[in-house]
């Protein structure tokens, strides 16, 4: 809603994830991604930068990452990256990203299979 003195944009809250549910989103996504809380903390610290405290607490849904963290985690992680995009309303956009990946994929298989078979079609003339 604009208000009359100023050109500031607030919009109303309908559909805001708070802080806890975005603390627990993130939480459940490394610990999913990652299975056990030494291997989490440790693939988390390398991906980020961040301290071994912080990347618990991250884990443990104490604190939620920050912007800078977060982009970082979303690079490395394909569920924390899901996990941000349902919280923001835009599923629709990891089902897109995820038919790109199966046919990159699948490309990669049908390559190995051609050359599969050219190596046993090749065997078979000799």
């Amino acid at each position: 809603m604009l208000h009359k003195k100023g050109s500031s944009f607030h919009r109303e809250n309908v559909g805001r994830v708070s802080a806890s549910e975005y603390r627990q989103a993130i939480s459940t996504a490394l610990s999913q991604e990652l299975c056990g809380a030494g291997q989490a903390a440790k693939a988390t610290m390398r991906w980020t930068g961040a301290s071994e405290r912080t990347t618990k607490n991250w884990i443990s849904g104490s604190y939620g990452p920050s912007a800078e963290y977060l982009i970082e985690l979303m690079r490395h992680s394909d569920t924390v990256l899901a996990v941000v995009l349902e919280l923001a309303g835009r599923k629709e956009a990891m089902t897109t990203e995820r038919l790109a990946n199966v046919k990159r994929e699948l490309a990669k298989v049908l390559e190995n299979l051609d050359a599969i078979c050219s190596i046993e079609g090749d065997q078979m003339t000799e």
